[in-house]
């Protein structure tokens, strides 16, 4: 695919001395048609990264270096930022990812006019038990739960049109949720399938452990997708709930009362203030979130749309 327009590639690294070399020399071999710029990522690698990236990069290379281990989704915040294509593309820098896909979802990116095409890794070369299986679980839950109908959330590989990608607003560990995050935006958003290879170089960085802060992070982007305009959509039914506890217990006290029947009537008092006090506090929380966003994005100036054309 020939094109004038700039395409701007980034890959978050850390520790991969041993993949720069051959990262780049198939970065050239692949994108010989592409006017592109390539953005390297250093989130704050302990081993000769940077160094190597020096010595073998070259003019359509360039170098931001983190002053410390933030995490993929920071290092890739940066990268976008400082994105000037029109396009934006996203990499893994292990050598897993292959290079020469990227022409192809380009092209499908301006052909069907998407803002985002994202990367399936069809045959994907890793551990069945280890990565495999909880990545097909985890893939099955986010879409079940946030309705983003994509097969592989895990891919790092995906194109995206720069004003979509700036937009996303990625910060903690939300690199996964990028679809989603995307899908906020309504952006465009189709699928394909890609290449992937085994590591060759490195360690990975990911394991079983990362299922605890997947889940978190699934909270967080529910939360944001279904609440984050409309906190009182959240906390108005369940203050509503907690309220009407409290009157059927107030309610219940009171009949007894007359009745003269023998009861702990402390913790009937507890219970009913936990539940009343409740109650308001939650009202409150959705009162102050709506003012909240209000102010945000009146005080930013930020429209709560997006127009397409």
């Amino acid at each position: 695919m020939k094109t004038d327009a700039l395409i701007s590639v980034v890959v978050p690294l850390y520790n991969e001395a041993g993949n720069i070399r051959p990262l780049l020399e198939r970065f050239r071999d692949s994108l010989t048609e592409l006017n592109y710029e390539l953005i390297l990522v250093d989130d704050g690698s302990m081993d000769n990264t940077v160094s190597m990236i020096r010595q073998f990069a070259d003019h359509r290379t360039r170098l931001l270096i983190l002053a410390r281990n933030y995490g993929q989704t920071t290092a890739l915040a940066a990268g976008i930022e400082a994105a000037q294509g029109e396009f934006v593309v996203t990499l893994d820098g292990d050598l897993q990812n292959d290079p020469a896909d990227i022409p192809l979802m380009l092209n499908l990116a301006q052909i069907g006019d998407w803002d985002v095409v994202a990367g399936n890794r069809a045959n994907r070369q890793d551990g069945l038990l280890l990565r495999k299986i909880p990545s097909r679980v985890a893939n099955a839950l986010i879409r079940r739960l946030t309705g983003v109908r994509l097969r592989d959330y895990g891919c790092t590989l995906k194109v995206f049109r720069r004003e979509v990608a700036q937009k996303l607003g990625l910060y903690g560990e939300l690199h996964r949720f990028i679809p989603v995050l995307a899908a906020m935006q309504g952006a465009r958003m189709t699928q394909m399938d890609v290449r992937h290879h085994p590591r060759v170089h490195g360690v990975s960085k990911y394991g079983l452990g990362r299922i605890g802060p997947v889940l978190n992070d699934l909270l967080l982007v529910l939360f944001l997708q279904r609440y984050f305009r409309r906190p009182m959509r959240l906390f108005g039914p369940l203050a509503a709930l907690s309220l009407l506890a409290g009157l059927s217990v107030g309610l219940y006290l009171l009949v007894q009362k007359l009745n003269n029947a023998h009861l702990n009537y402390s913790l009937w008092l507890i219970l009913l203030a936990v539940l009343l006090l409740g109650g308001f506090q939650l009202l409150a929380f959705g009162l102050i979130g709506e003012m909240q966003m209000r102010t945000y994005f009146e005080a930013s100036r930020k429209p709560a749309y997006r127009i397409r054309e």
